[in-house]
């Protein structure tokens, strides 16, 4: 959330306990709109889950779009909302491409837990 929503800055400006639980809350707030929204986005596409969109594109359009919306009369506001959903096909992921090399466990050479050494005393 640090990285994509506030652009790597320091977060936490408040001095007070109250006020940083302020600002946590309103940051895990966007987050979870952002994610609805990315649920709703990922509804107008057919055979797509929100989890195949990405988070970094959707959100900073997201966060774009509603930085924009006091330029705009309020009739439009319902318009805008719709064109971001209209969107959604540009922040869909690529498909996971297939290992080239399956994973595989290594196996141990000594199968036998190894006793640990006890140390020399110098004696004089």
């Amino acid at each position: 959330m640090k990285q994509h929503l506030l652009e790597s800055r320091f977060t936490l400006r408040s001095n007070l306990p109250e006020l940083i639980y302020q600002e946590l809350w309103g940051l895990l707030l966007a987050y979870n709109l952002i994610r609805y929204k990315m649920v709703l986005m990922a509804k107008s596409l057919k055979g797509v889950f929100a989890n195949q969109l990405s988070f970094r594109d959707a959100s900073s359009h997201i966060i774009h779009k509603l930085t924009q919306m006091p330029i705009y009369a309020p009739g439009n506001v319902p318009k805008l909302i719709l064109d971001i959903e209209r969107n959604a096909s540009q922040f869909k992921l690529e498909g996971k491409r297939e290992r080239s090399y399956p994973r595989t466990l290594k196996v141990s050479k000594n199968r036998y837990p190894v006793a640990k050494k006890k140390k020399a005393a110098h004696l004089k």
